[in-house]
């Protein structure tokens, strides 16, 4: 492996992890298909996830006020149950199959979002059973490969809350399923000292990913802030699906 490359390629996945965990949870999902340019996707998804995980850590100190509380005590122990599901589906389940599901279910979602004639319906309530179907399919397929945001984003979004707060929200929410699949992934697919190495190489462009999507989070205007949001949503859907048929 070209050592320079992939220097290139992890930072600049690294950077997206951290700008995800700043507030633009979508972009982190670009992570593993970089990744995925010098090594397989699932060495990939491994490789990320202390990434993830520090990365966290400067999220929920950034995000530390901003959160919905409401939503928080649905989503954590259903993402946790999704992670669960994974783990003990993780040898039965086609991450093709899985990975093209997430992919449709997201754009499906943006086409609707925009395409729809009311655009400015009220905001949803947050619905136990809505948020516990939602949040266990986004700890699961963050299992599978690191993306979560797609079904997260389904139920969270329409719900119109500000930006900071479902930015907290996120990453919060993102910081205990990653911190839940720390084991199960030991189990799955063992840390080797080497794999730490690296991944403690990237720390630094995580945490100035973190600053930096923080930054513009809560300078950009809500309307583009979401924009942005959906946007990136709709892209890694569509890249999702795209590698799951070239699977």
């Amino acid at each position: 492996m070209n050592w320079d490359l992939y220097m290139v390629l992890a930072g600049c996945a690294a950077f997206l992890v951290g700008l995800s965990k700043g507030g633009l949870p979508a972009i982190g999902m670009l992570a593993v298909p970089i990744l995925s340019l010098v090594m397989s996707p699932v060495q990939a998804a491994v490789m990320l996830l202390p990434i993830y995980v520090i990365s966290d850590m400067m999220g929920i100190y950034l995000y530390r006020r901003d959160f919905s509380a409401p939503n928080l005590r649905i989503l954590l122990p259903a993402g946790v149950f999704g992670v669960f599901i994974g783990w003990l589906t993780a040898a039965m389940v086609s991450d093709r199959a899985i990975t093209f599901l997430i992919g449709a279910v997201g754009v499906a979602f943006c086409l609707n979002a925009w395409l729809r004639k009311n655009v400015n319906a009220a905001p949803q309530p947050v619905h136990a059973g809505r948020g516990w179907f939602w949040g266990t399919l986004a700890g699961f397929t963050s299992f599978i490969s690191h993306a979560g945001a797609p079904p997260y984003q389904v139920y969270m979004l329409p719900q119109k809350l500000s930006k900071a707060e479902f930015a907290g929200t996120s990453t919060i929410v993102f910081a205990v399923i990653n911190a839940a699949k720390i084991l199960p992934y030991q189990n799955l697919r063992p840390y080797s000292l080497d794999m730490l190495h690296s991944a403690a190489l990237l720390v630094p462009f995580a945490l100035v990913g973190a600053v930096s999507g923080a930054y513009l989070t809560r300078r950009l205007a809500d309307v583009w802030f979401f924009r942005i949001v959906q946007g990136g949503l709709f892209v890694v859907s569509l890249k999702l699906m795209d590698d799951a048929l070239r699977a």
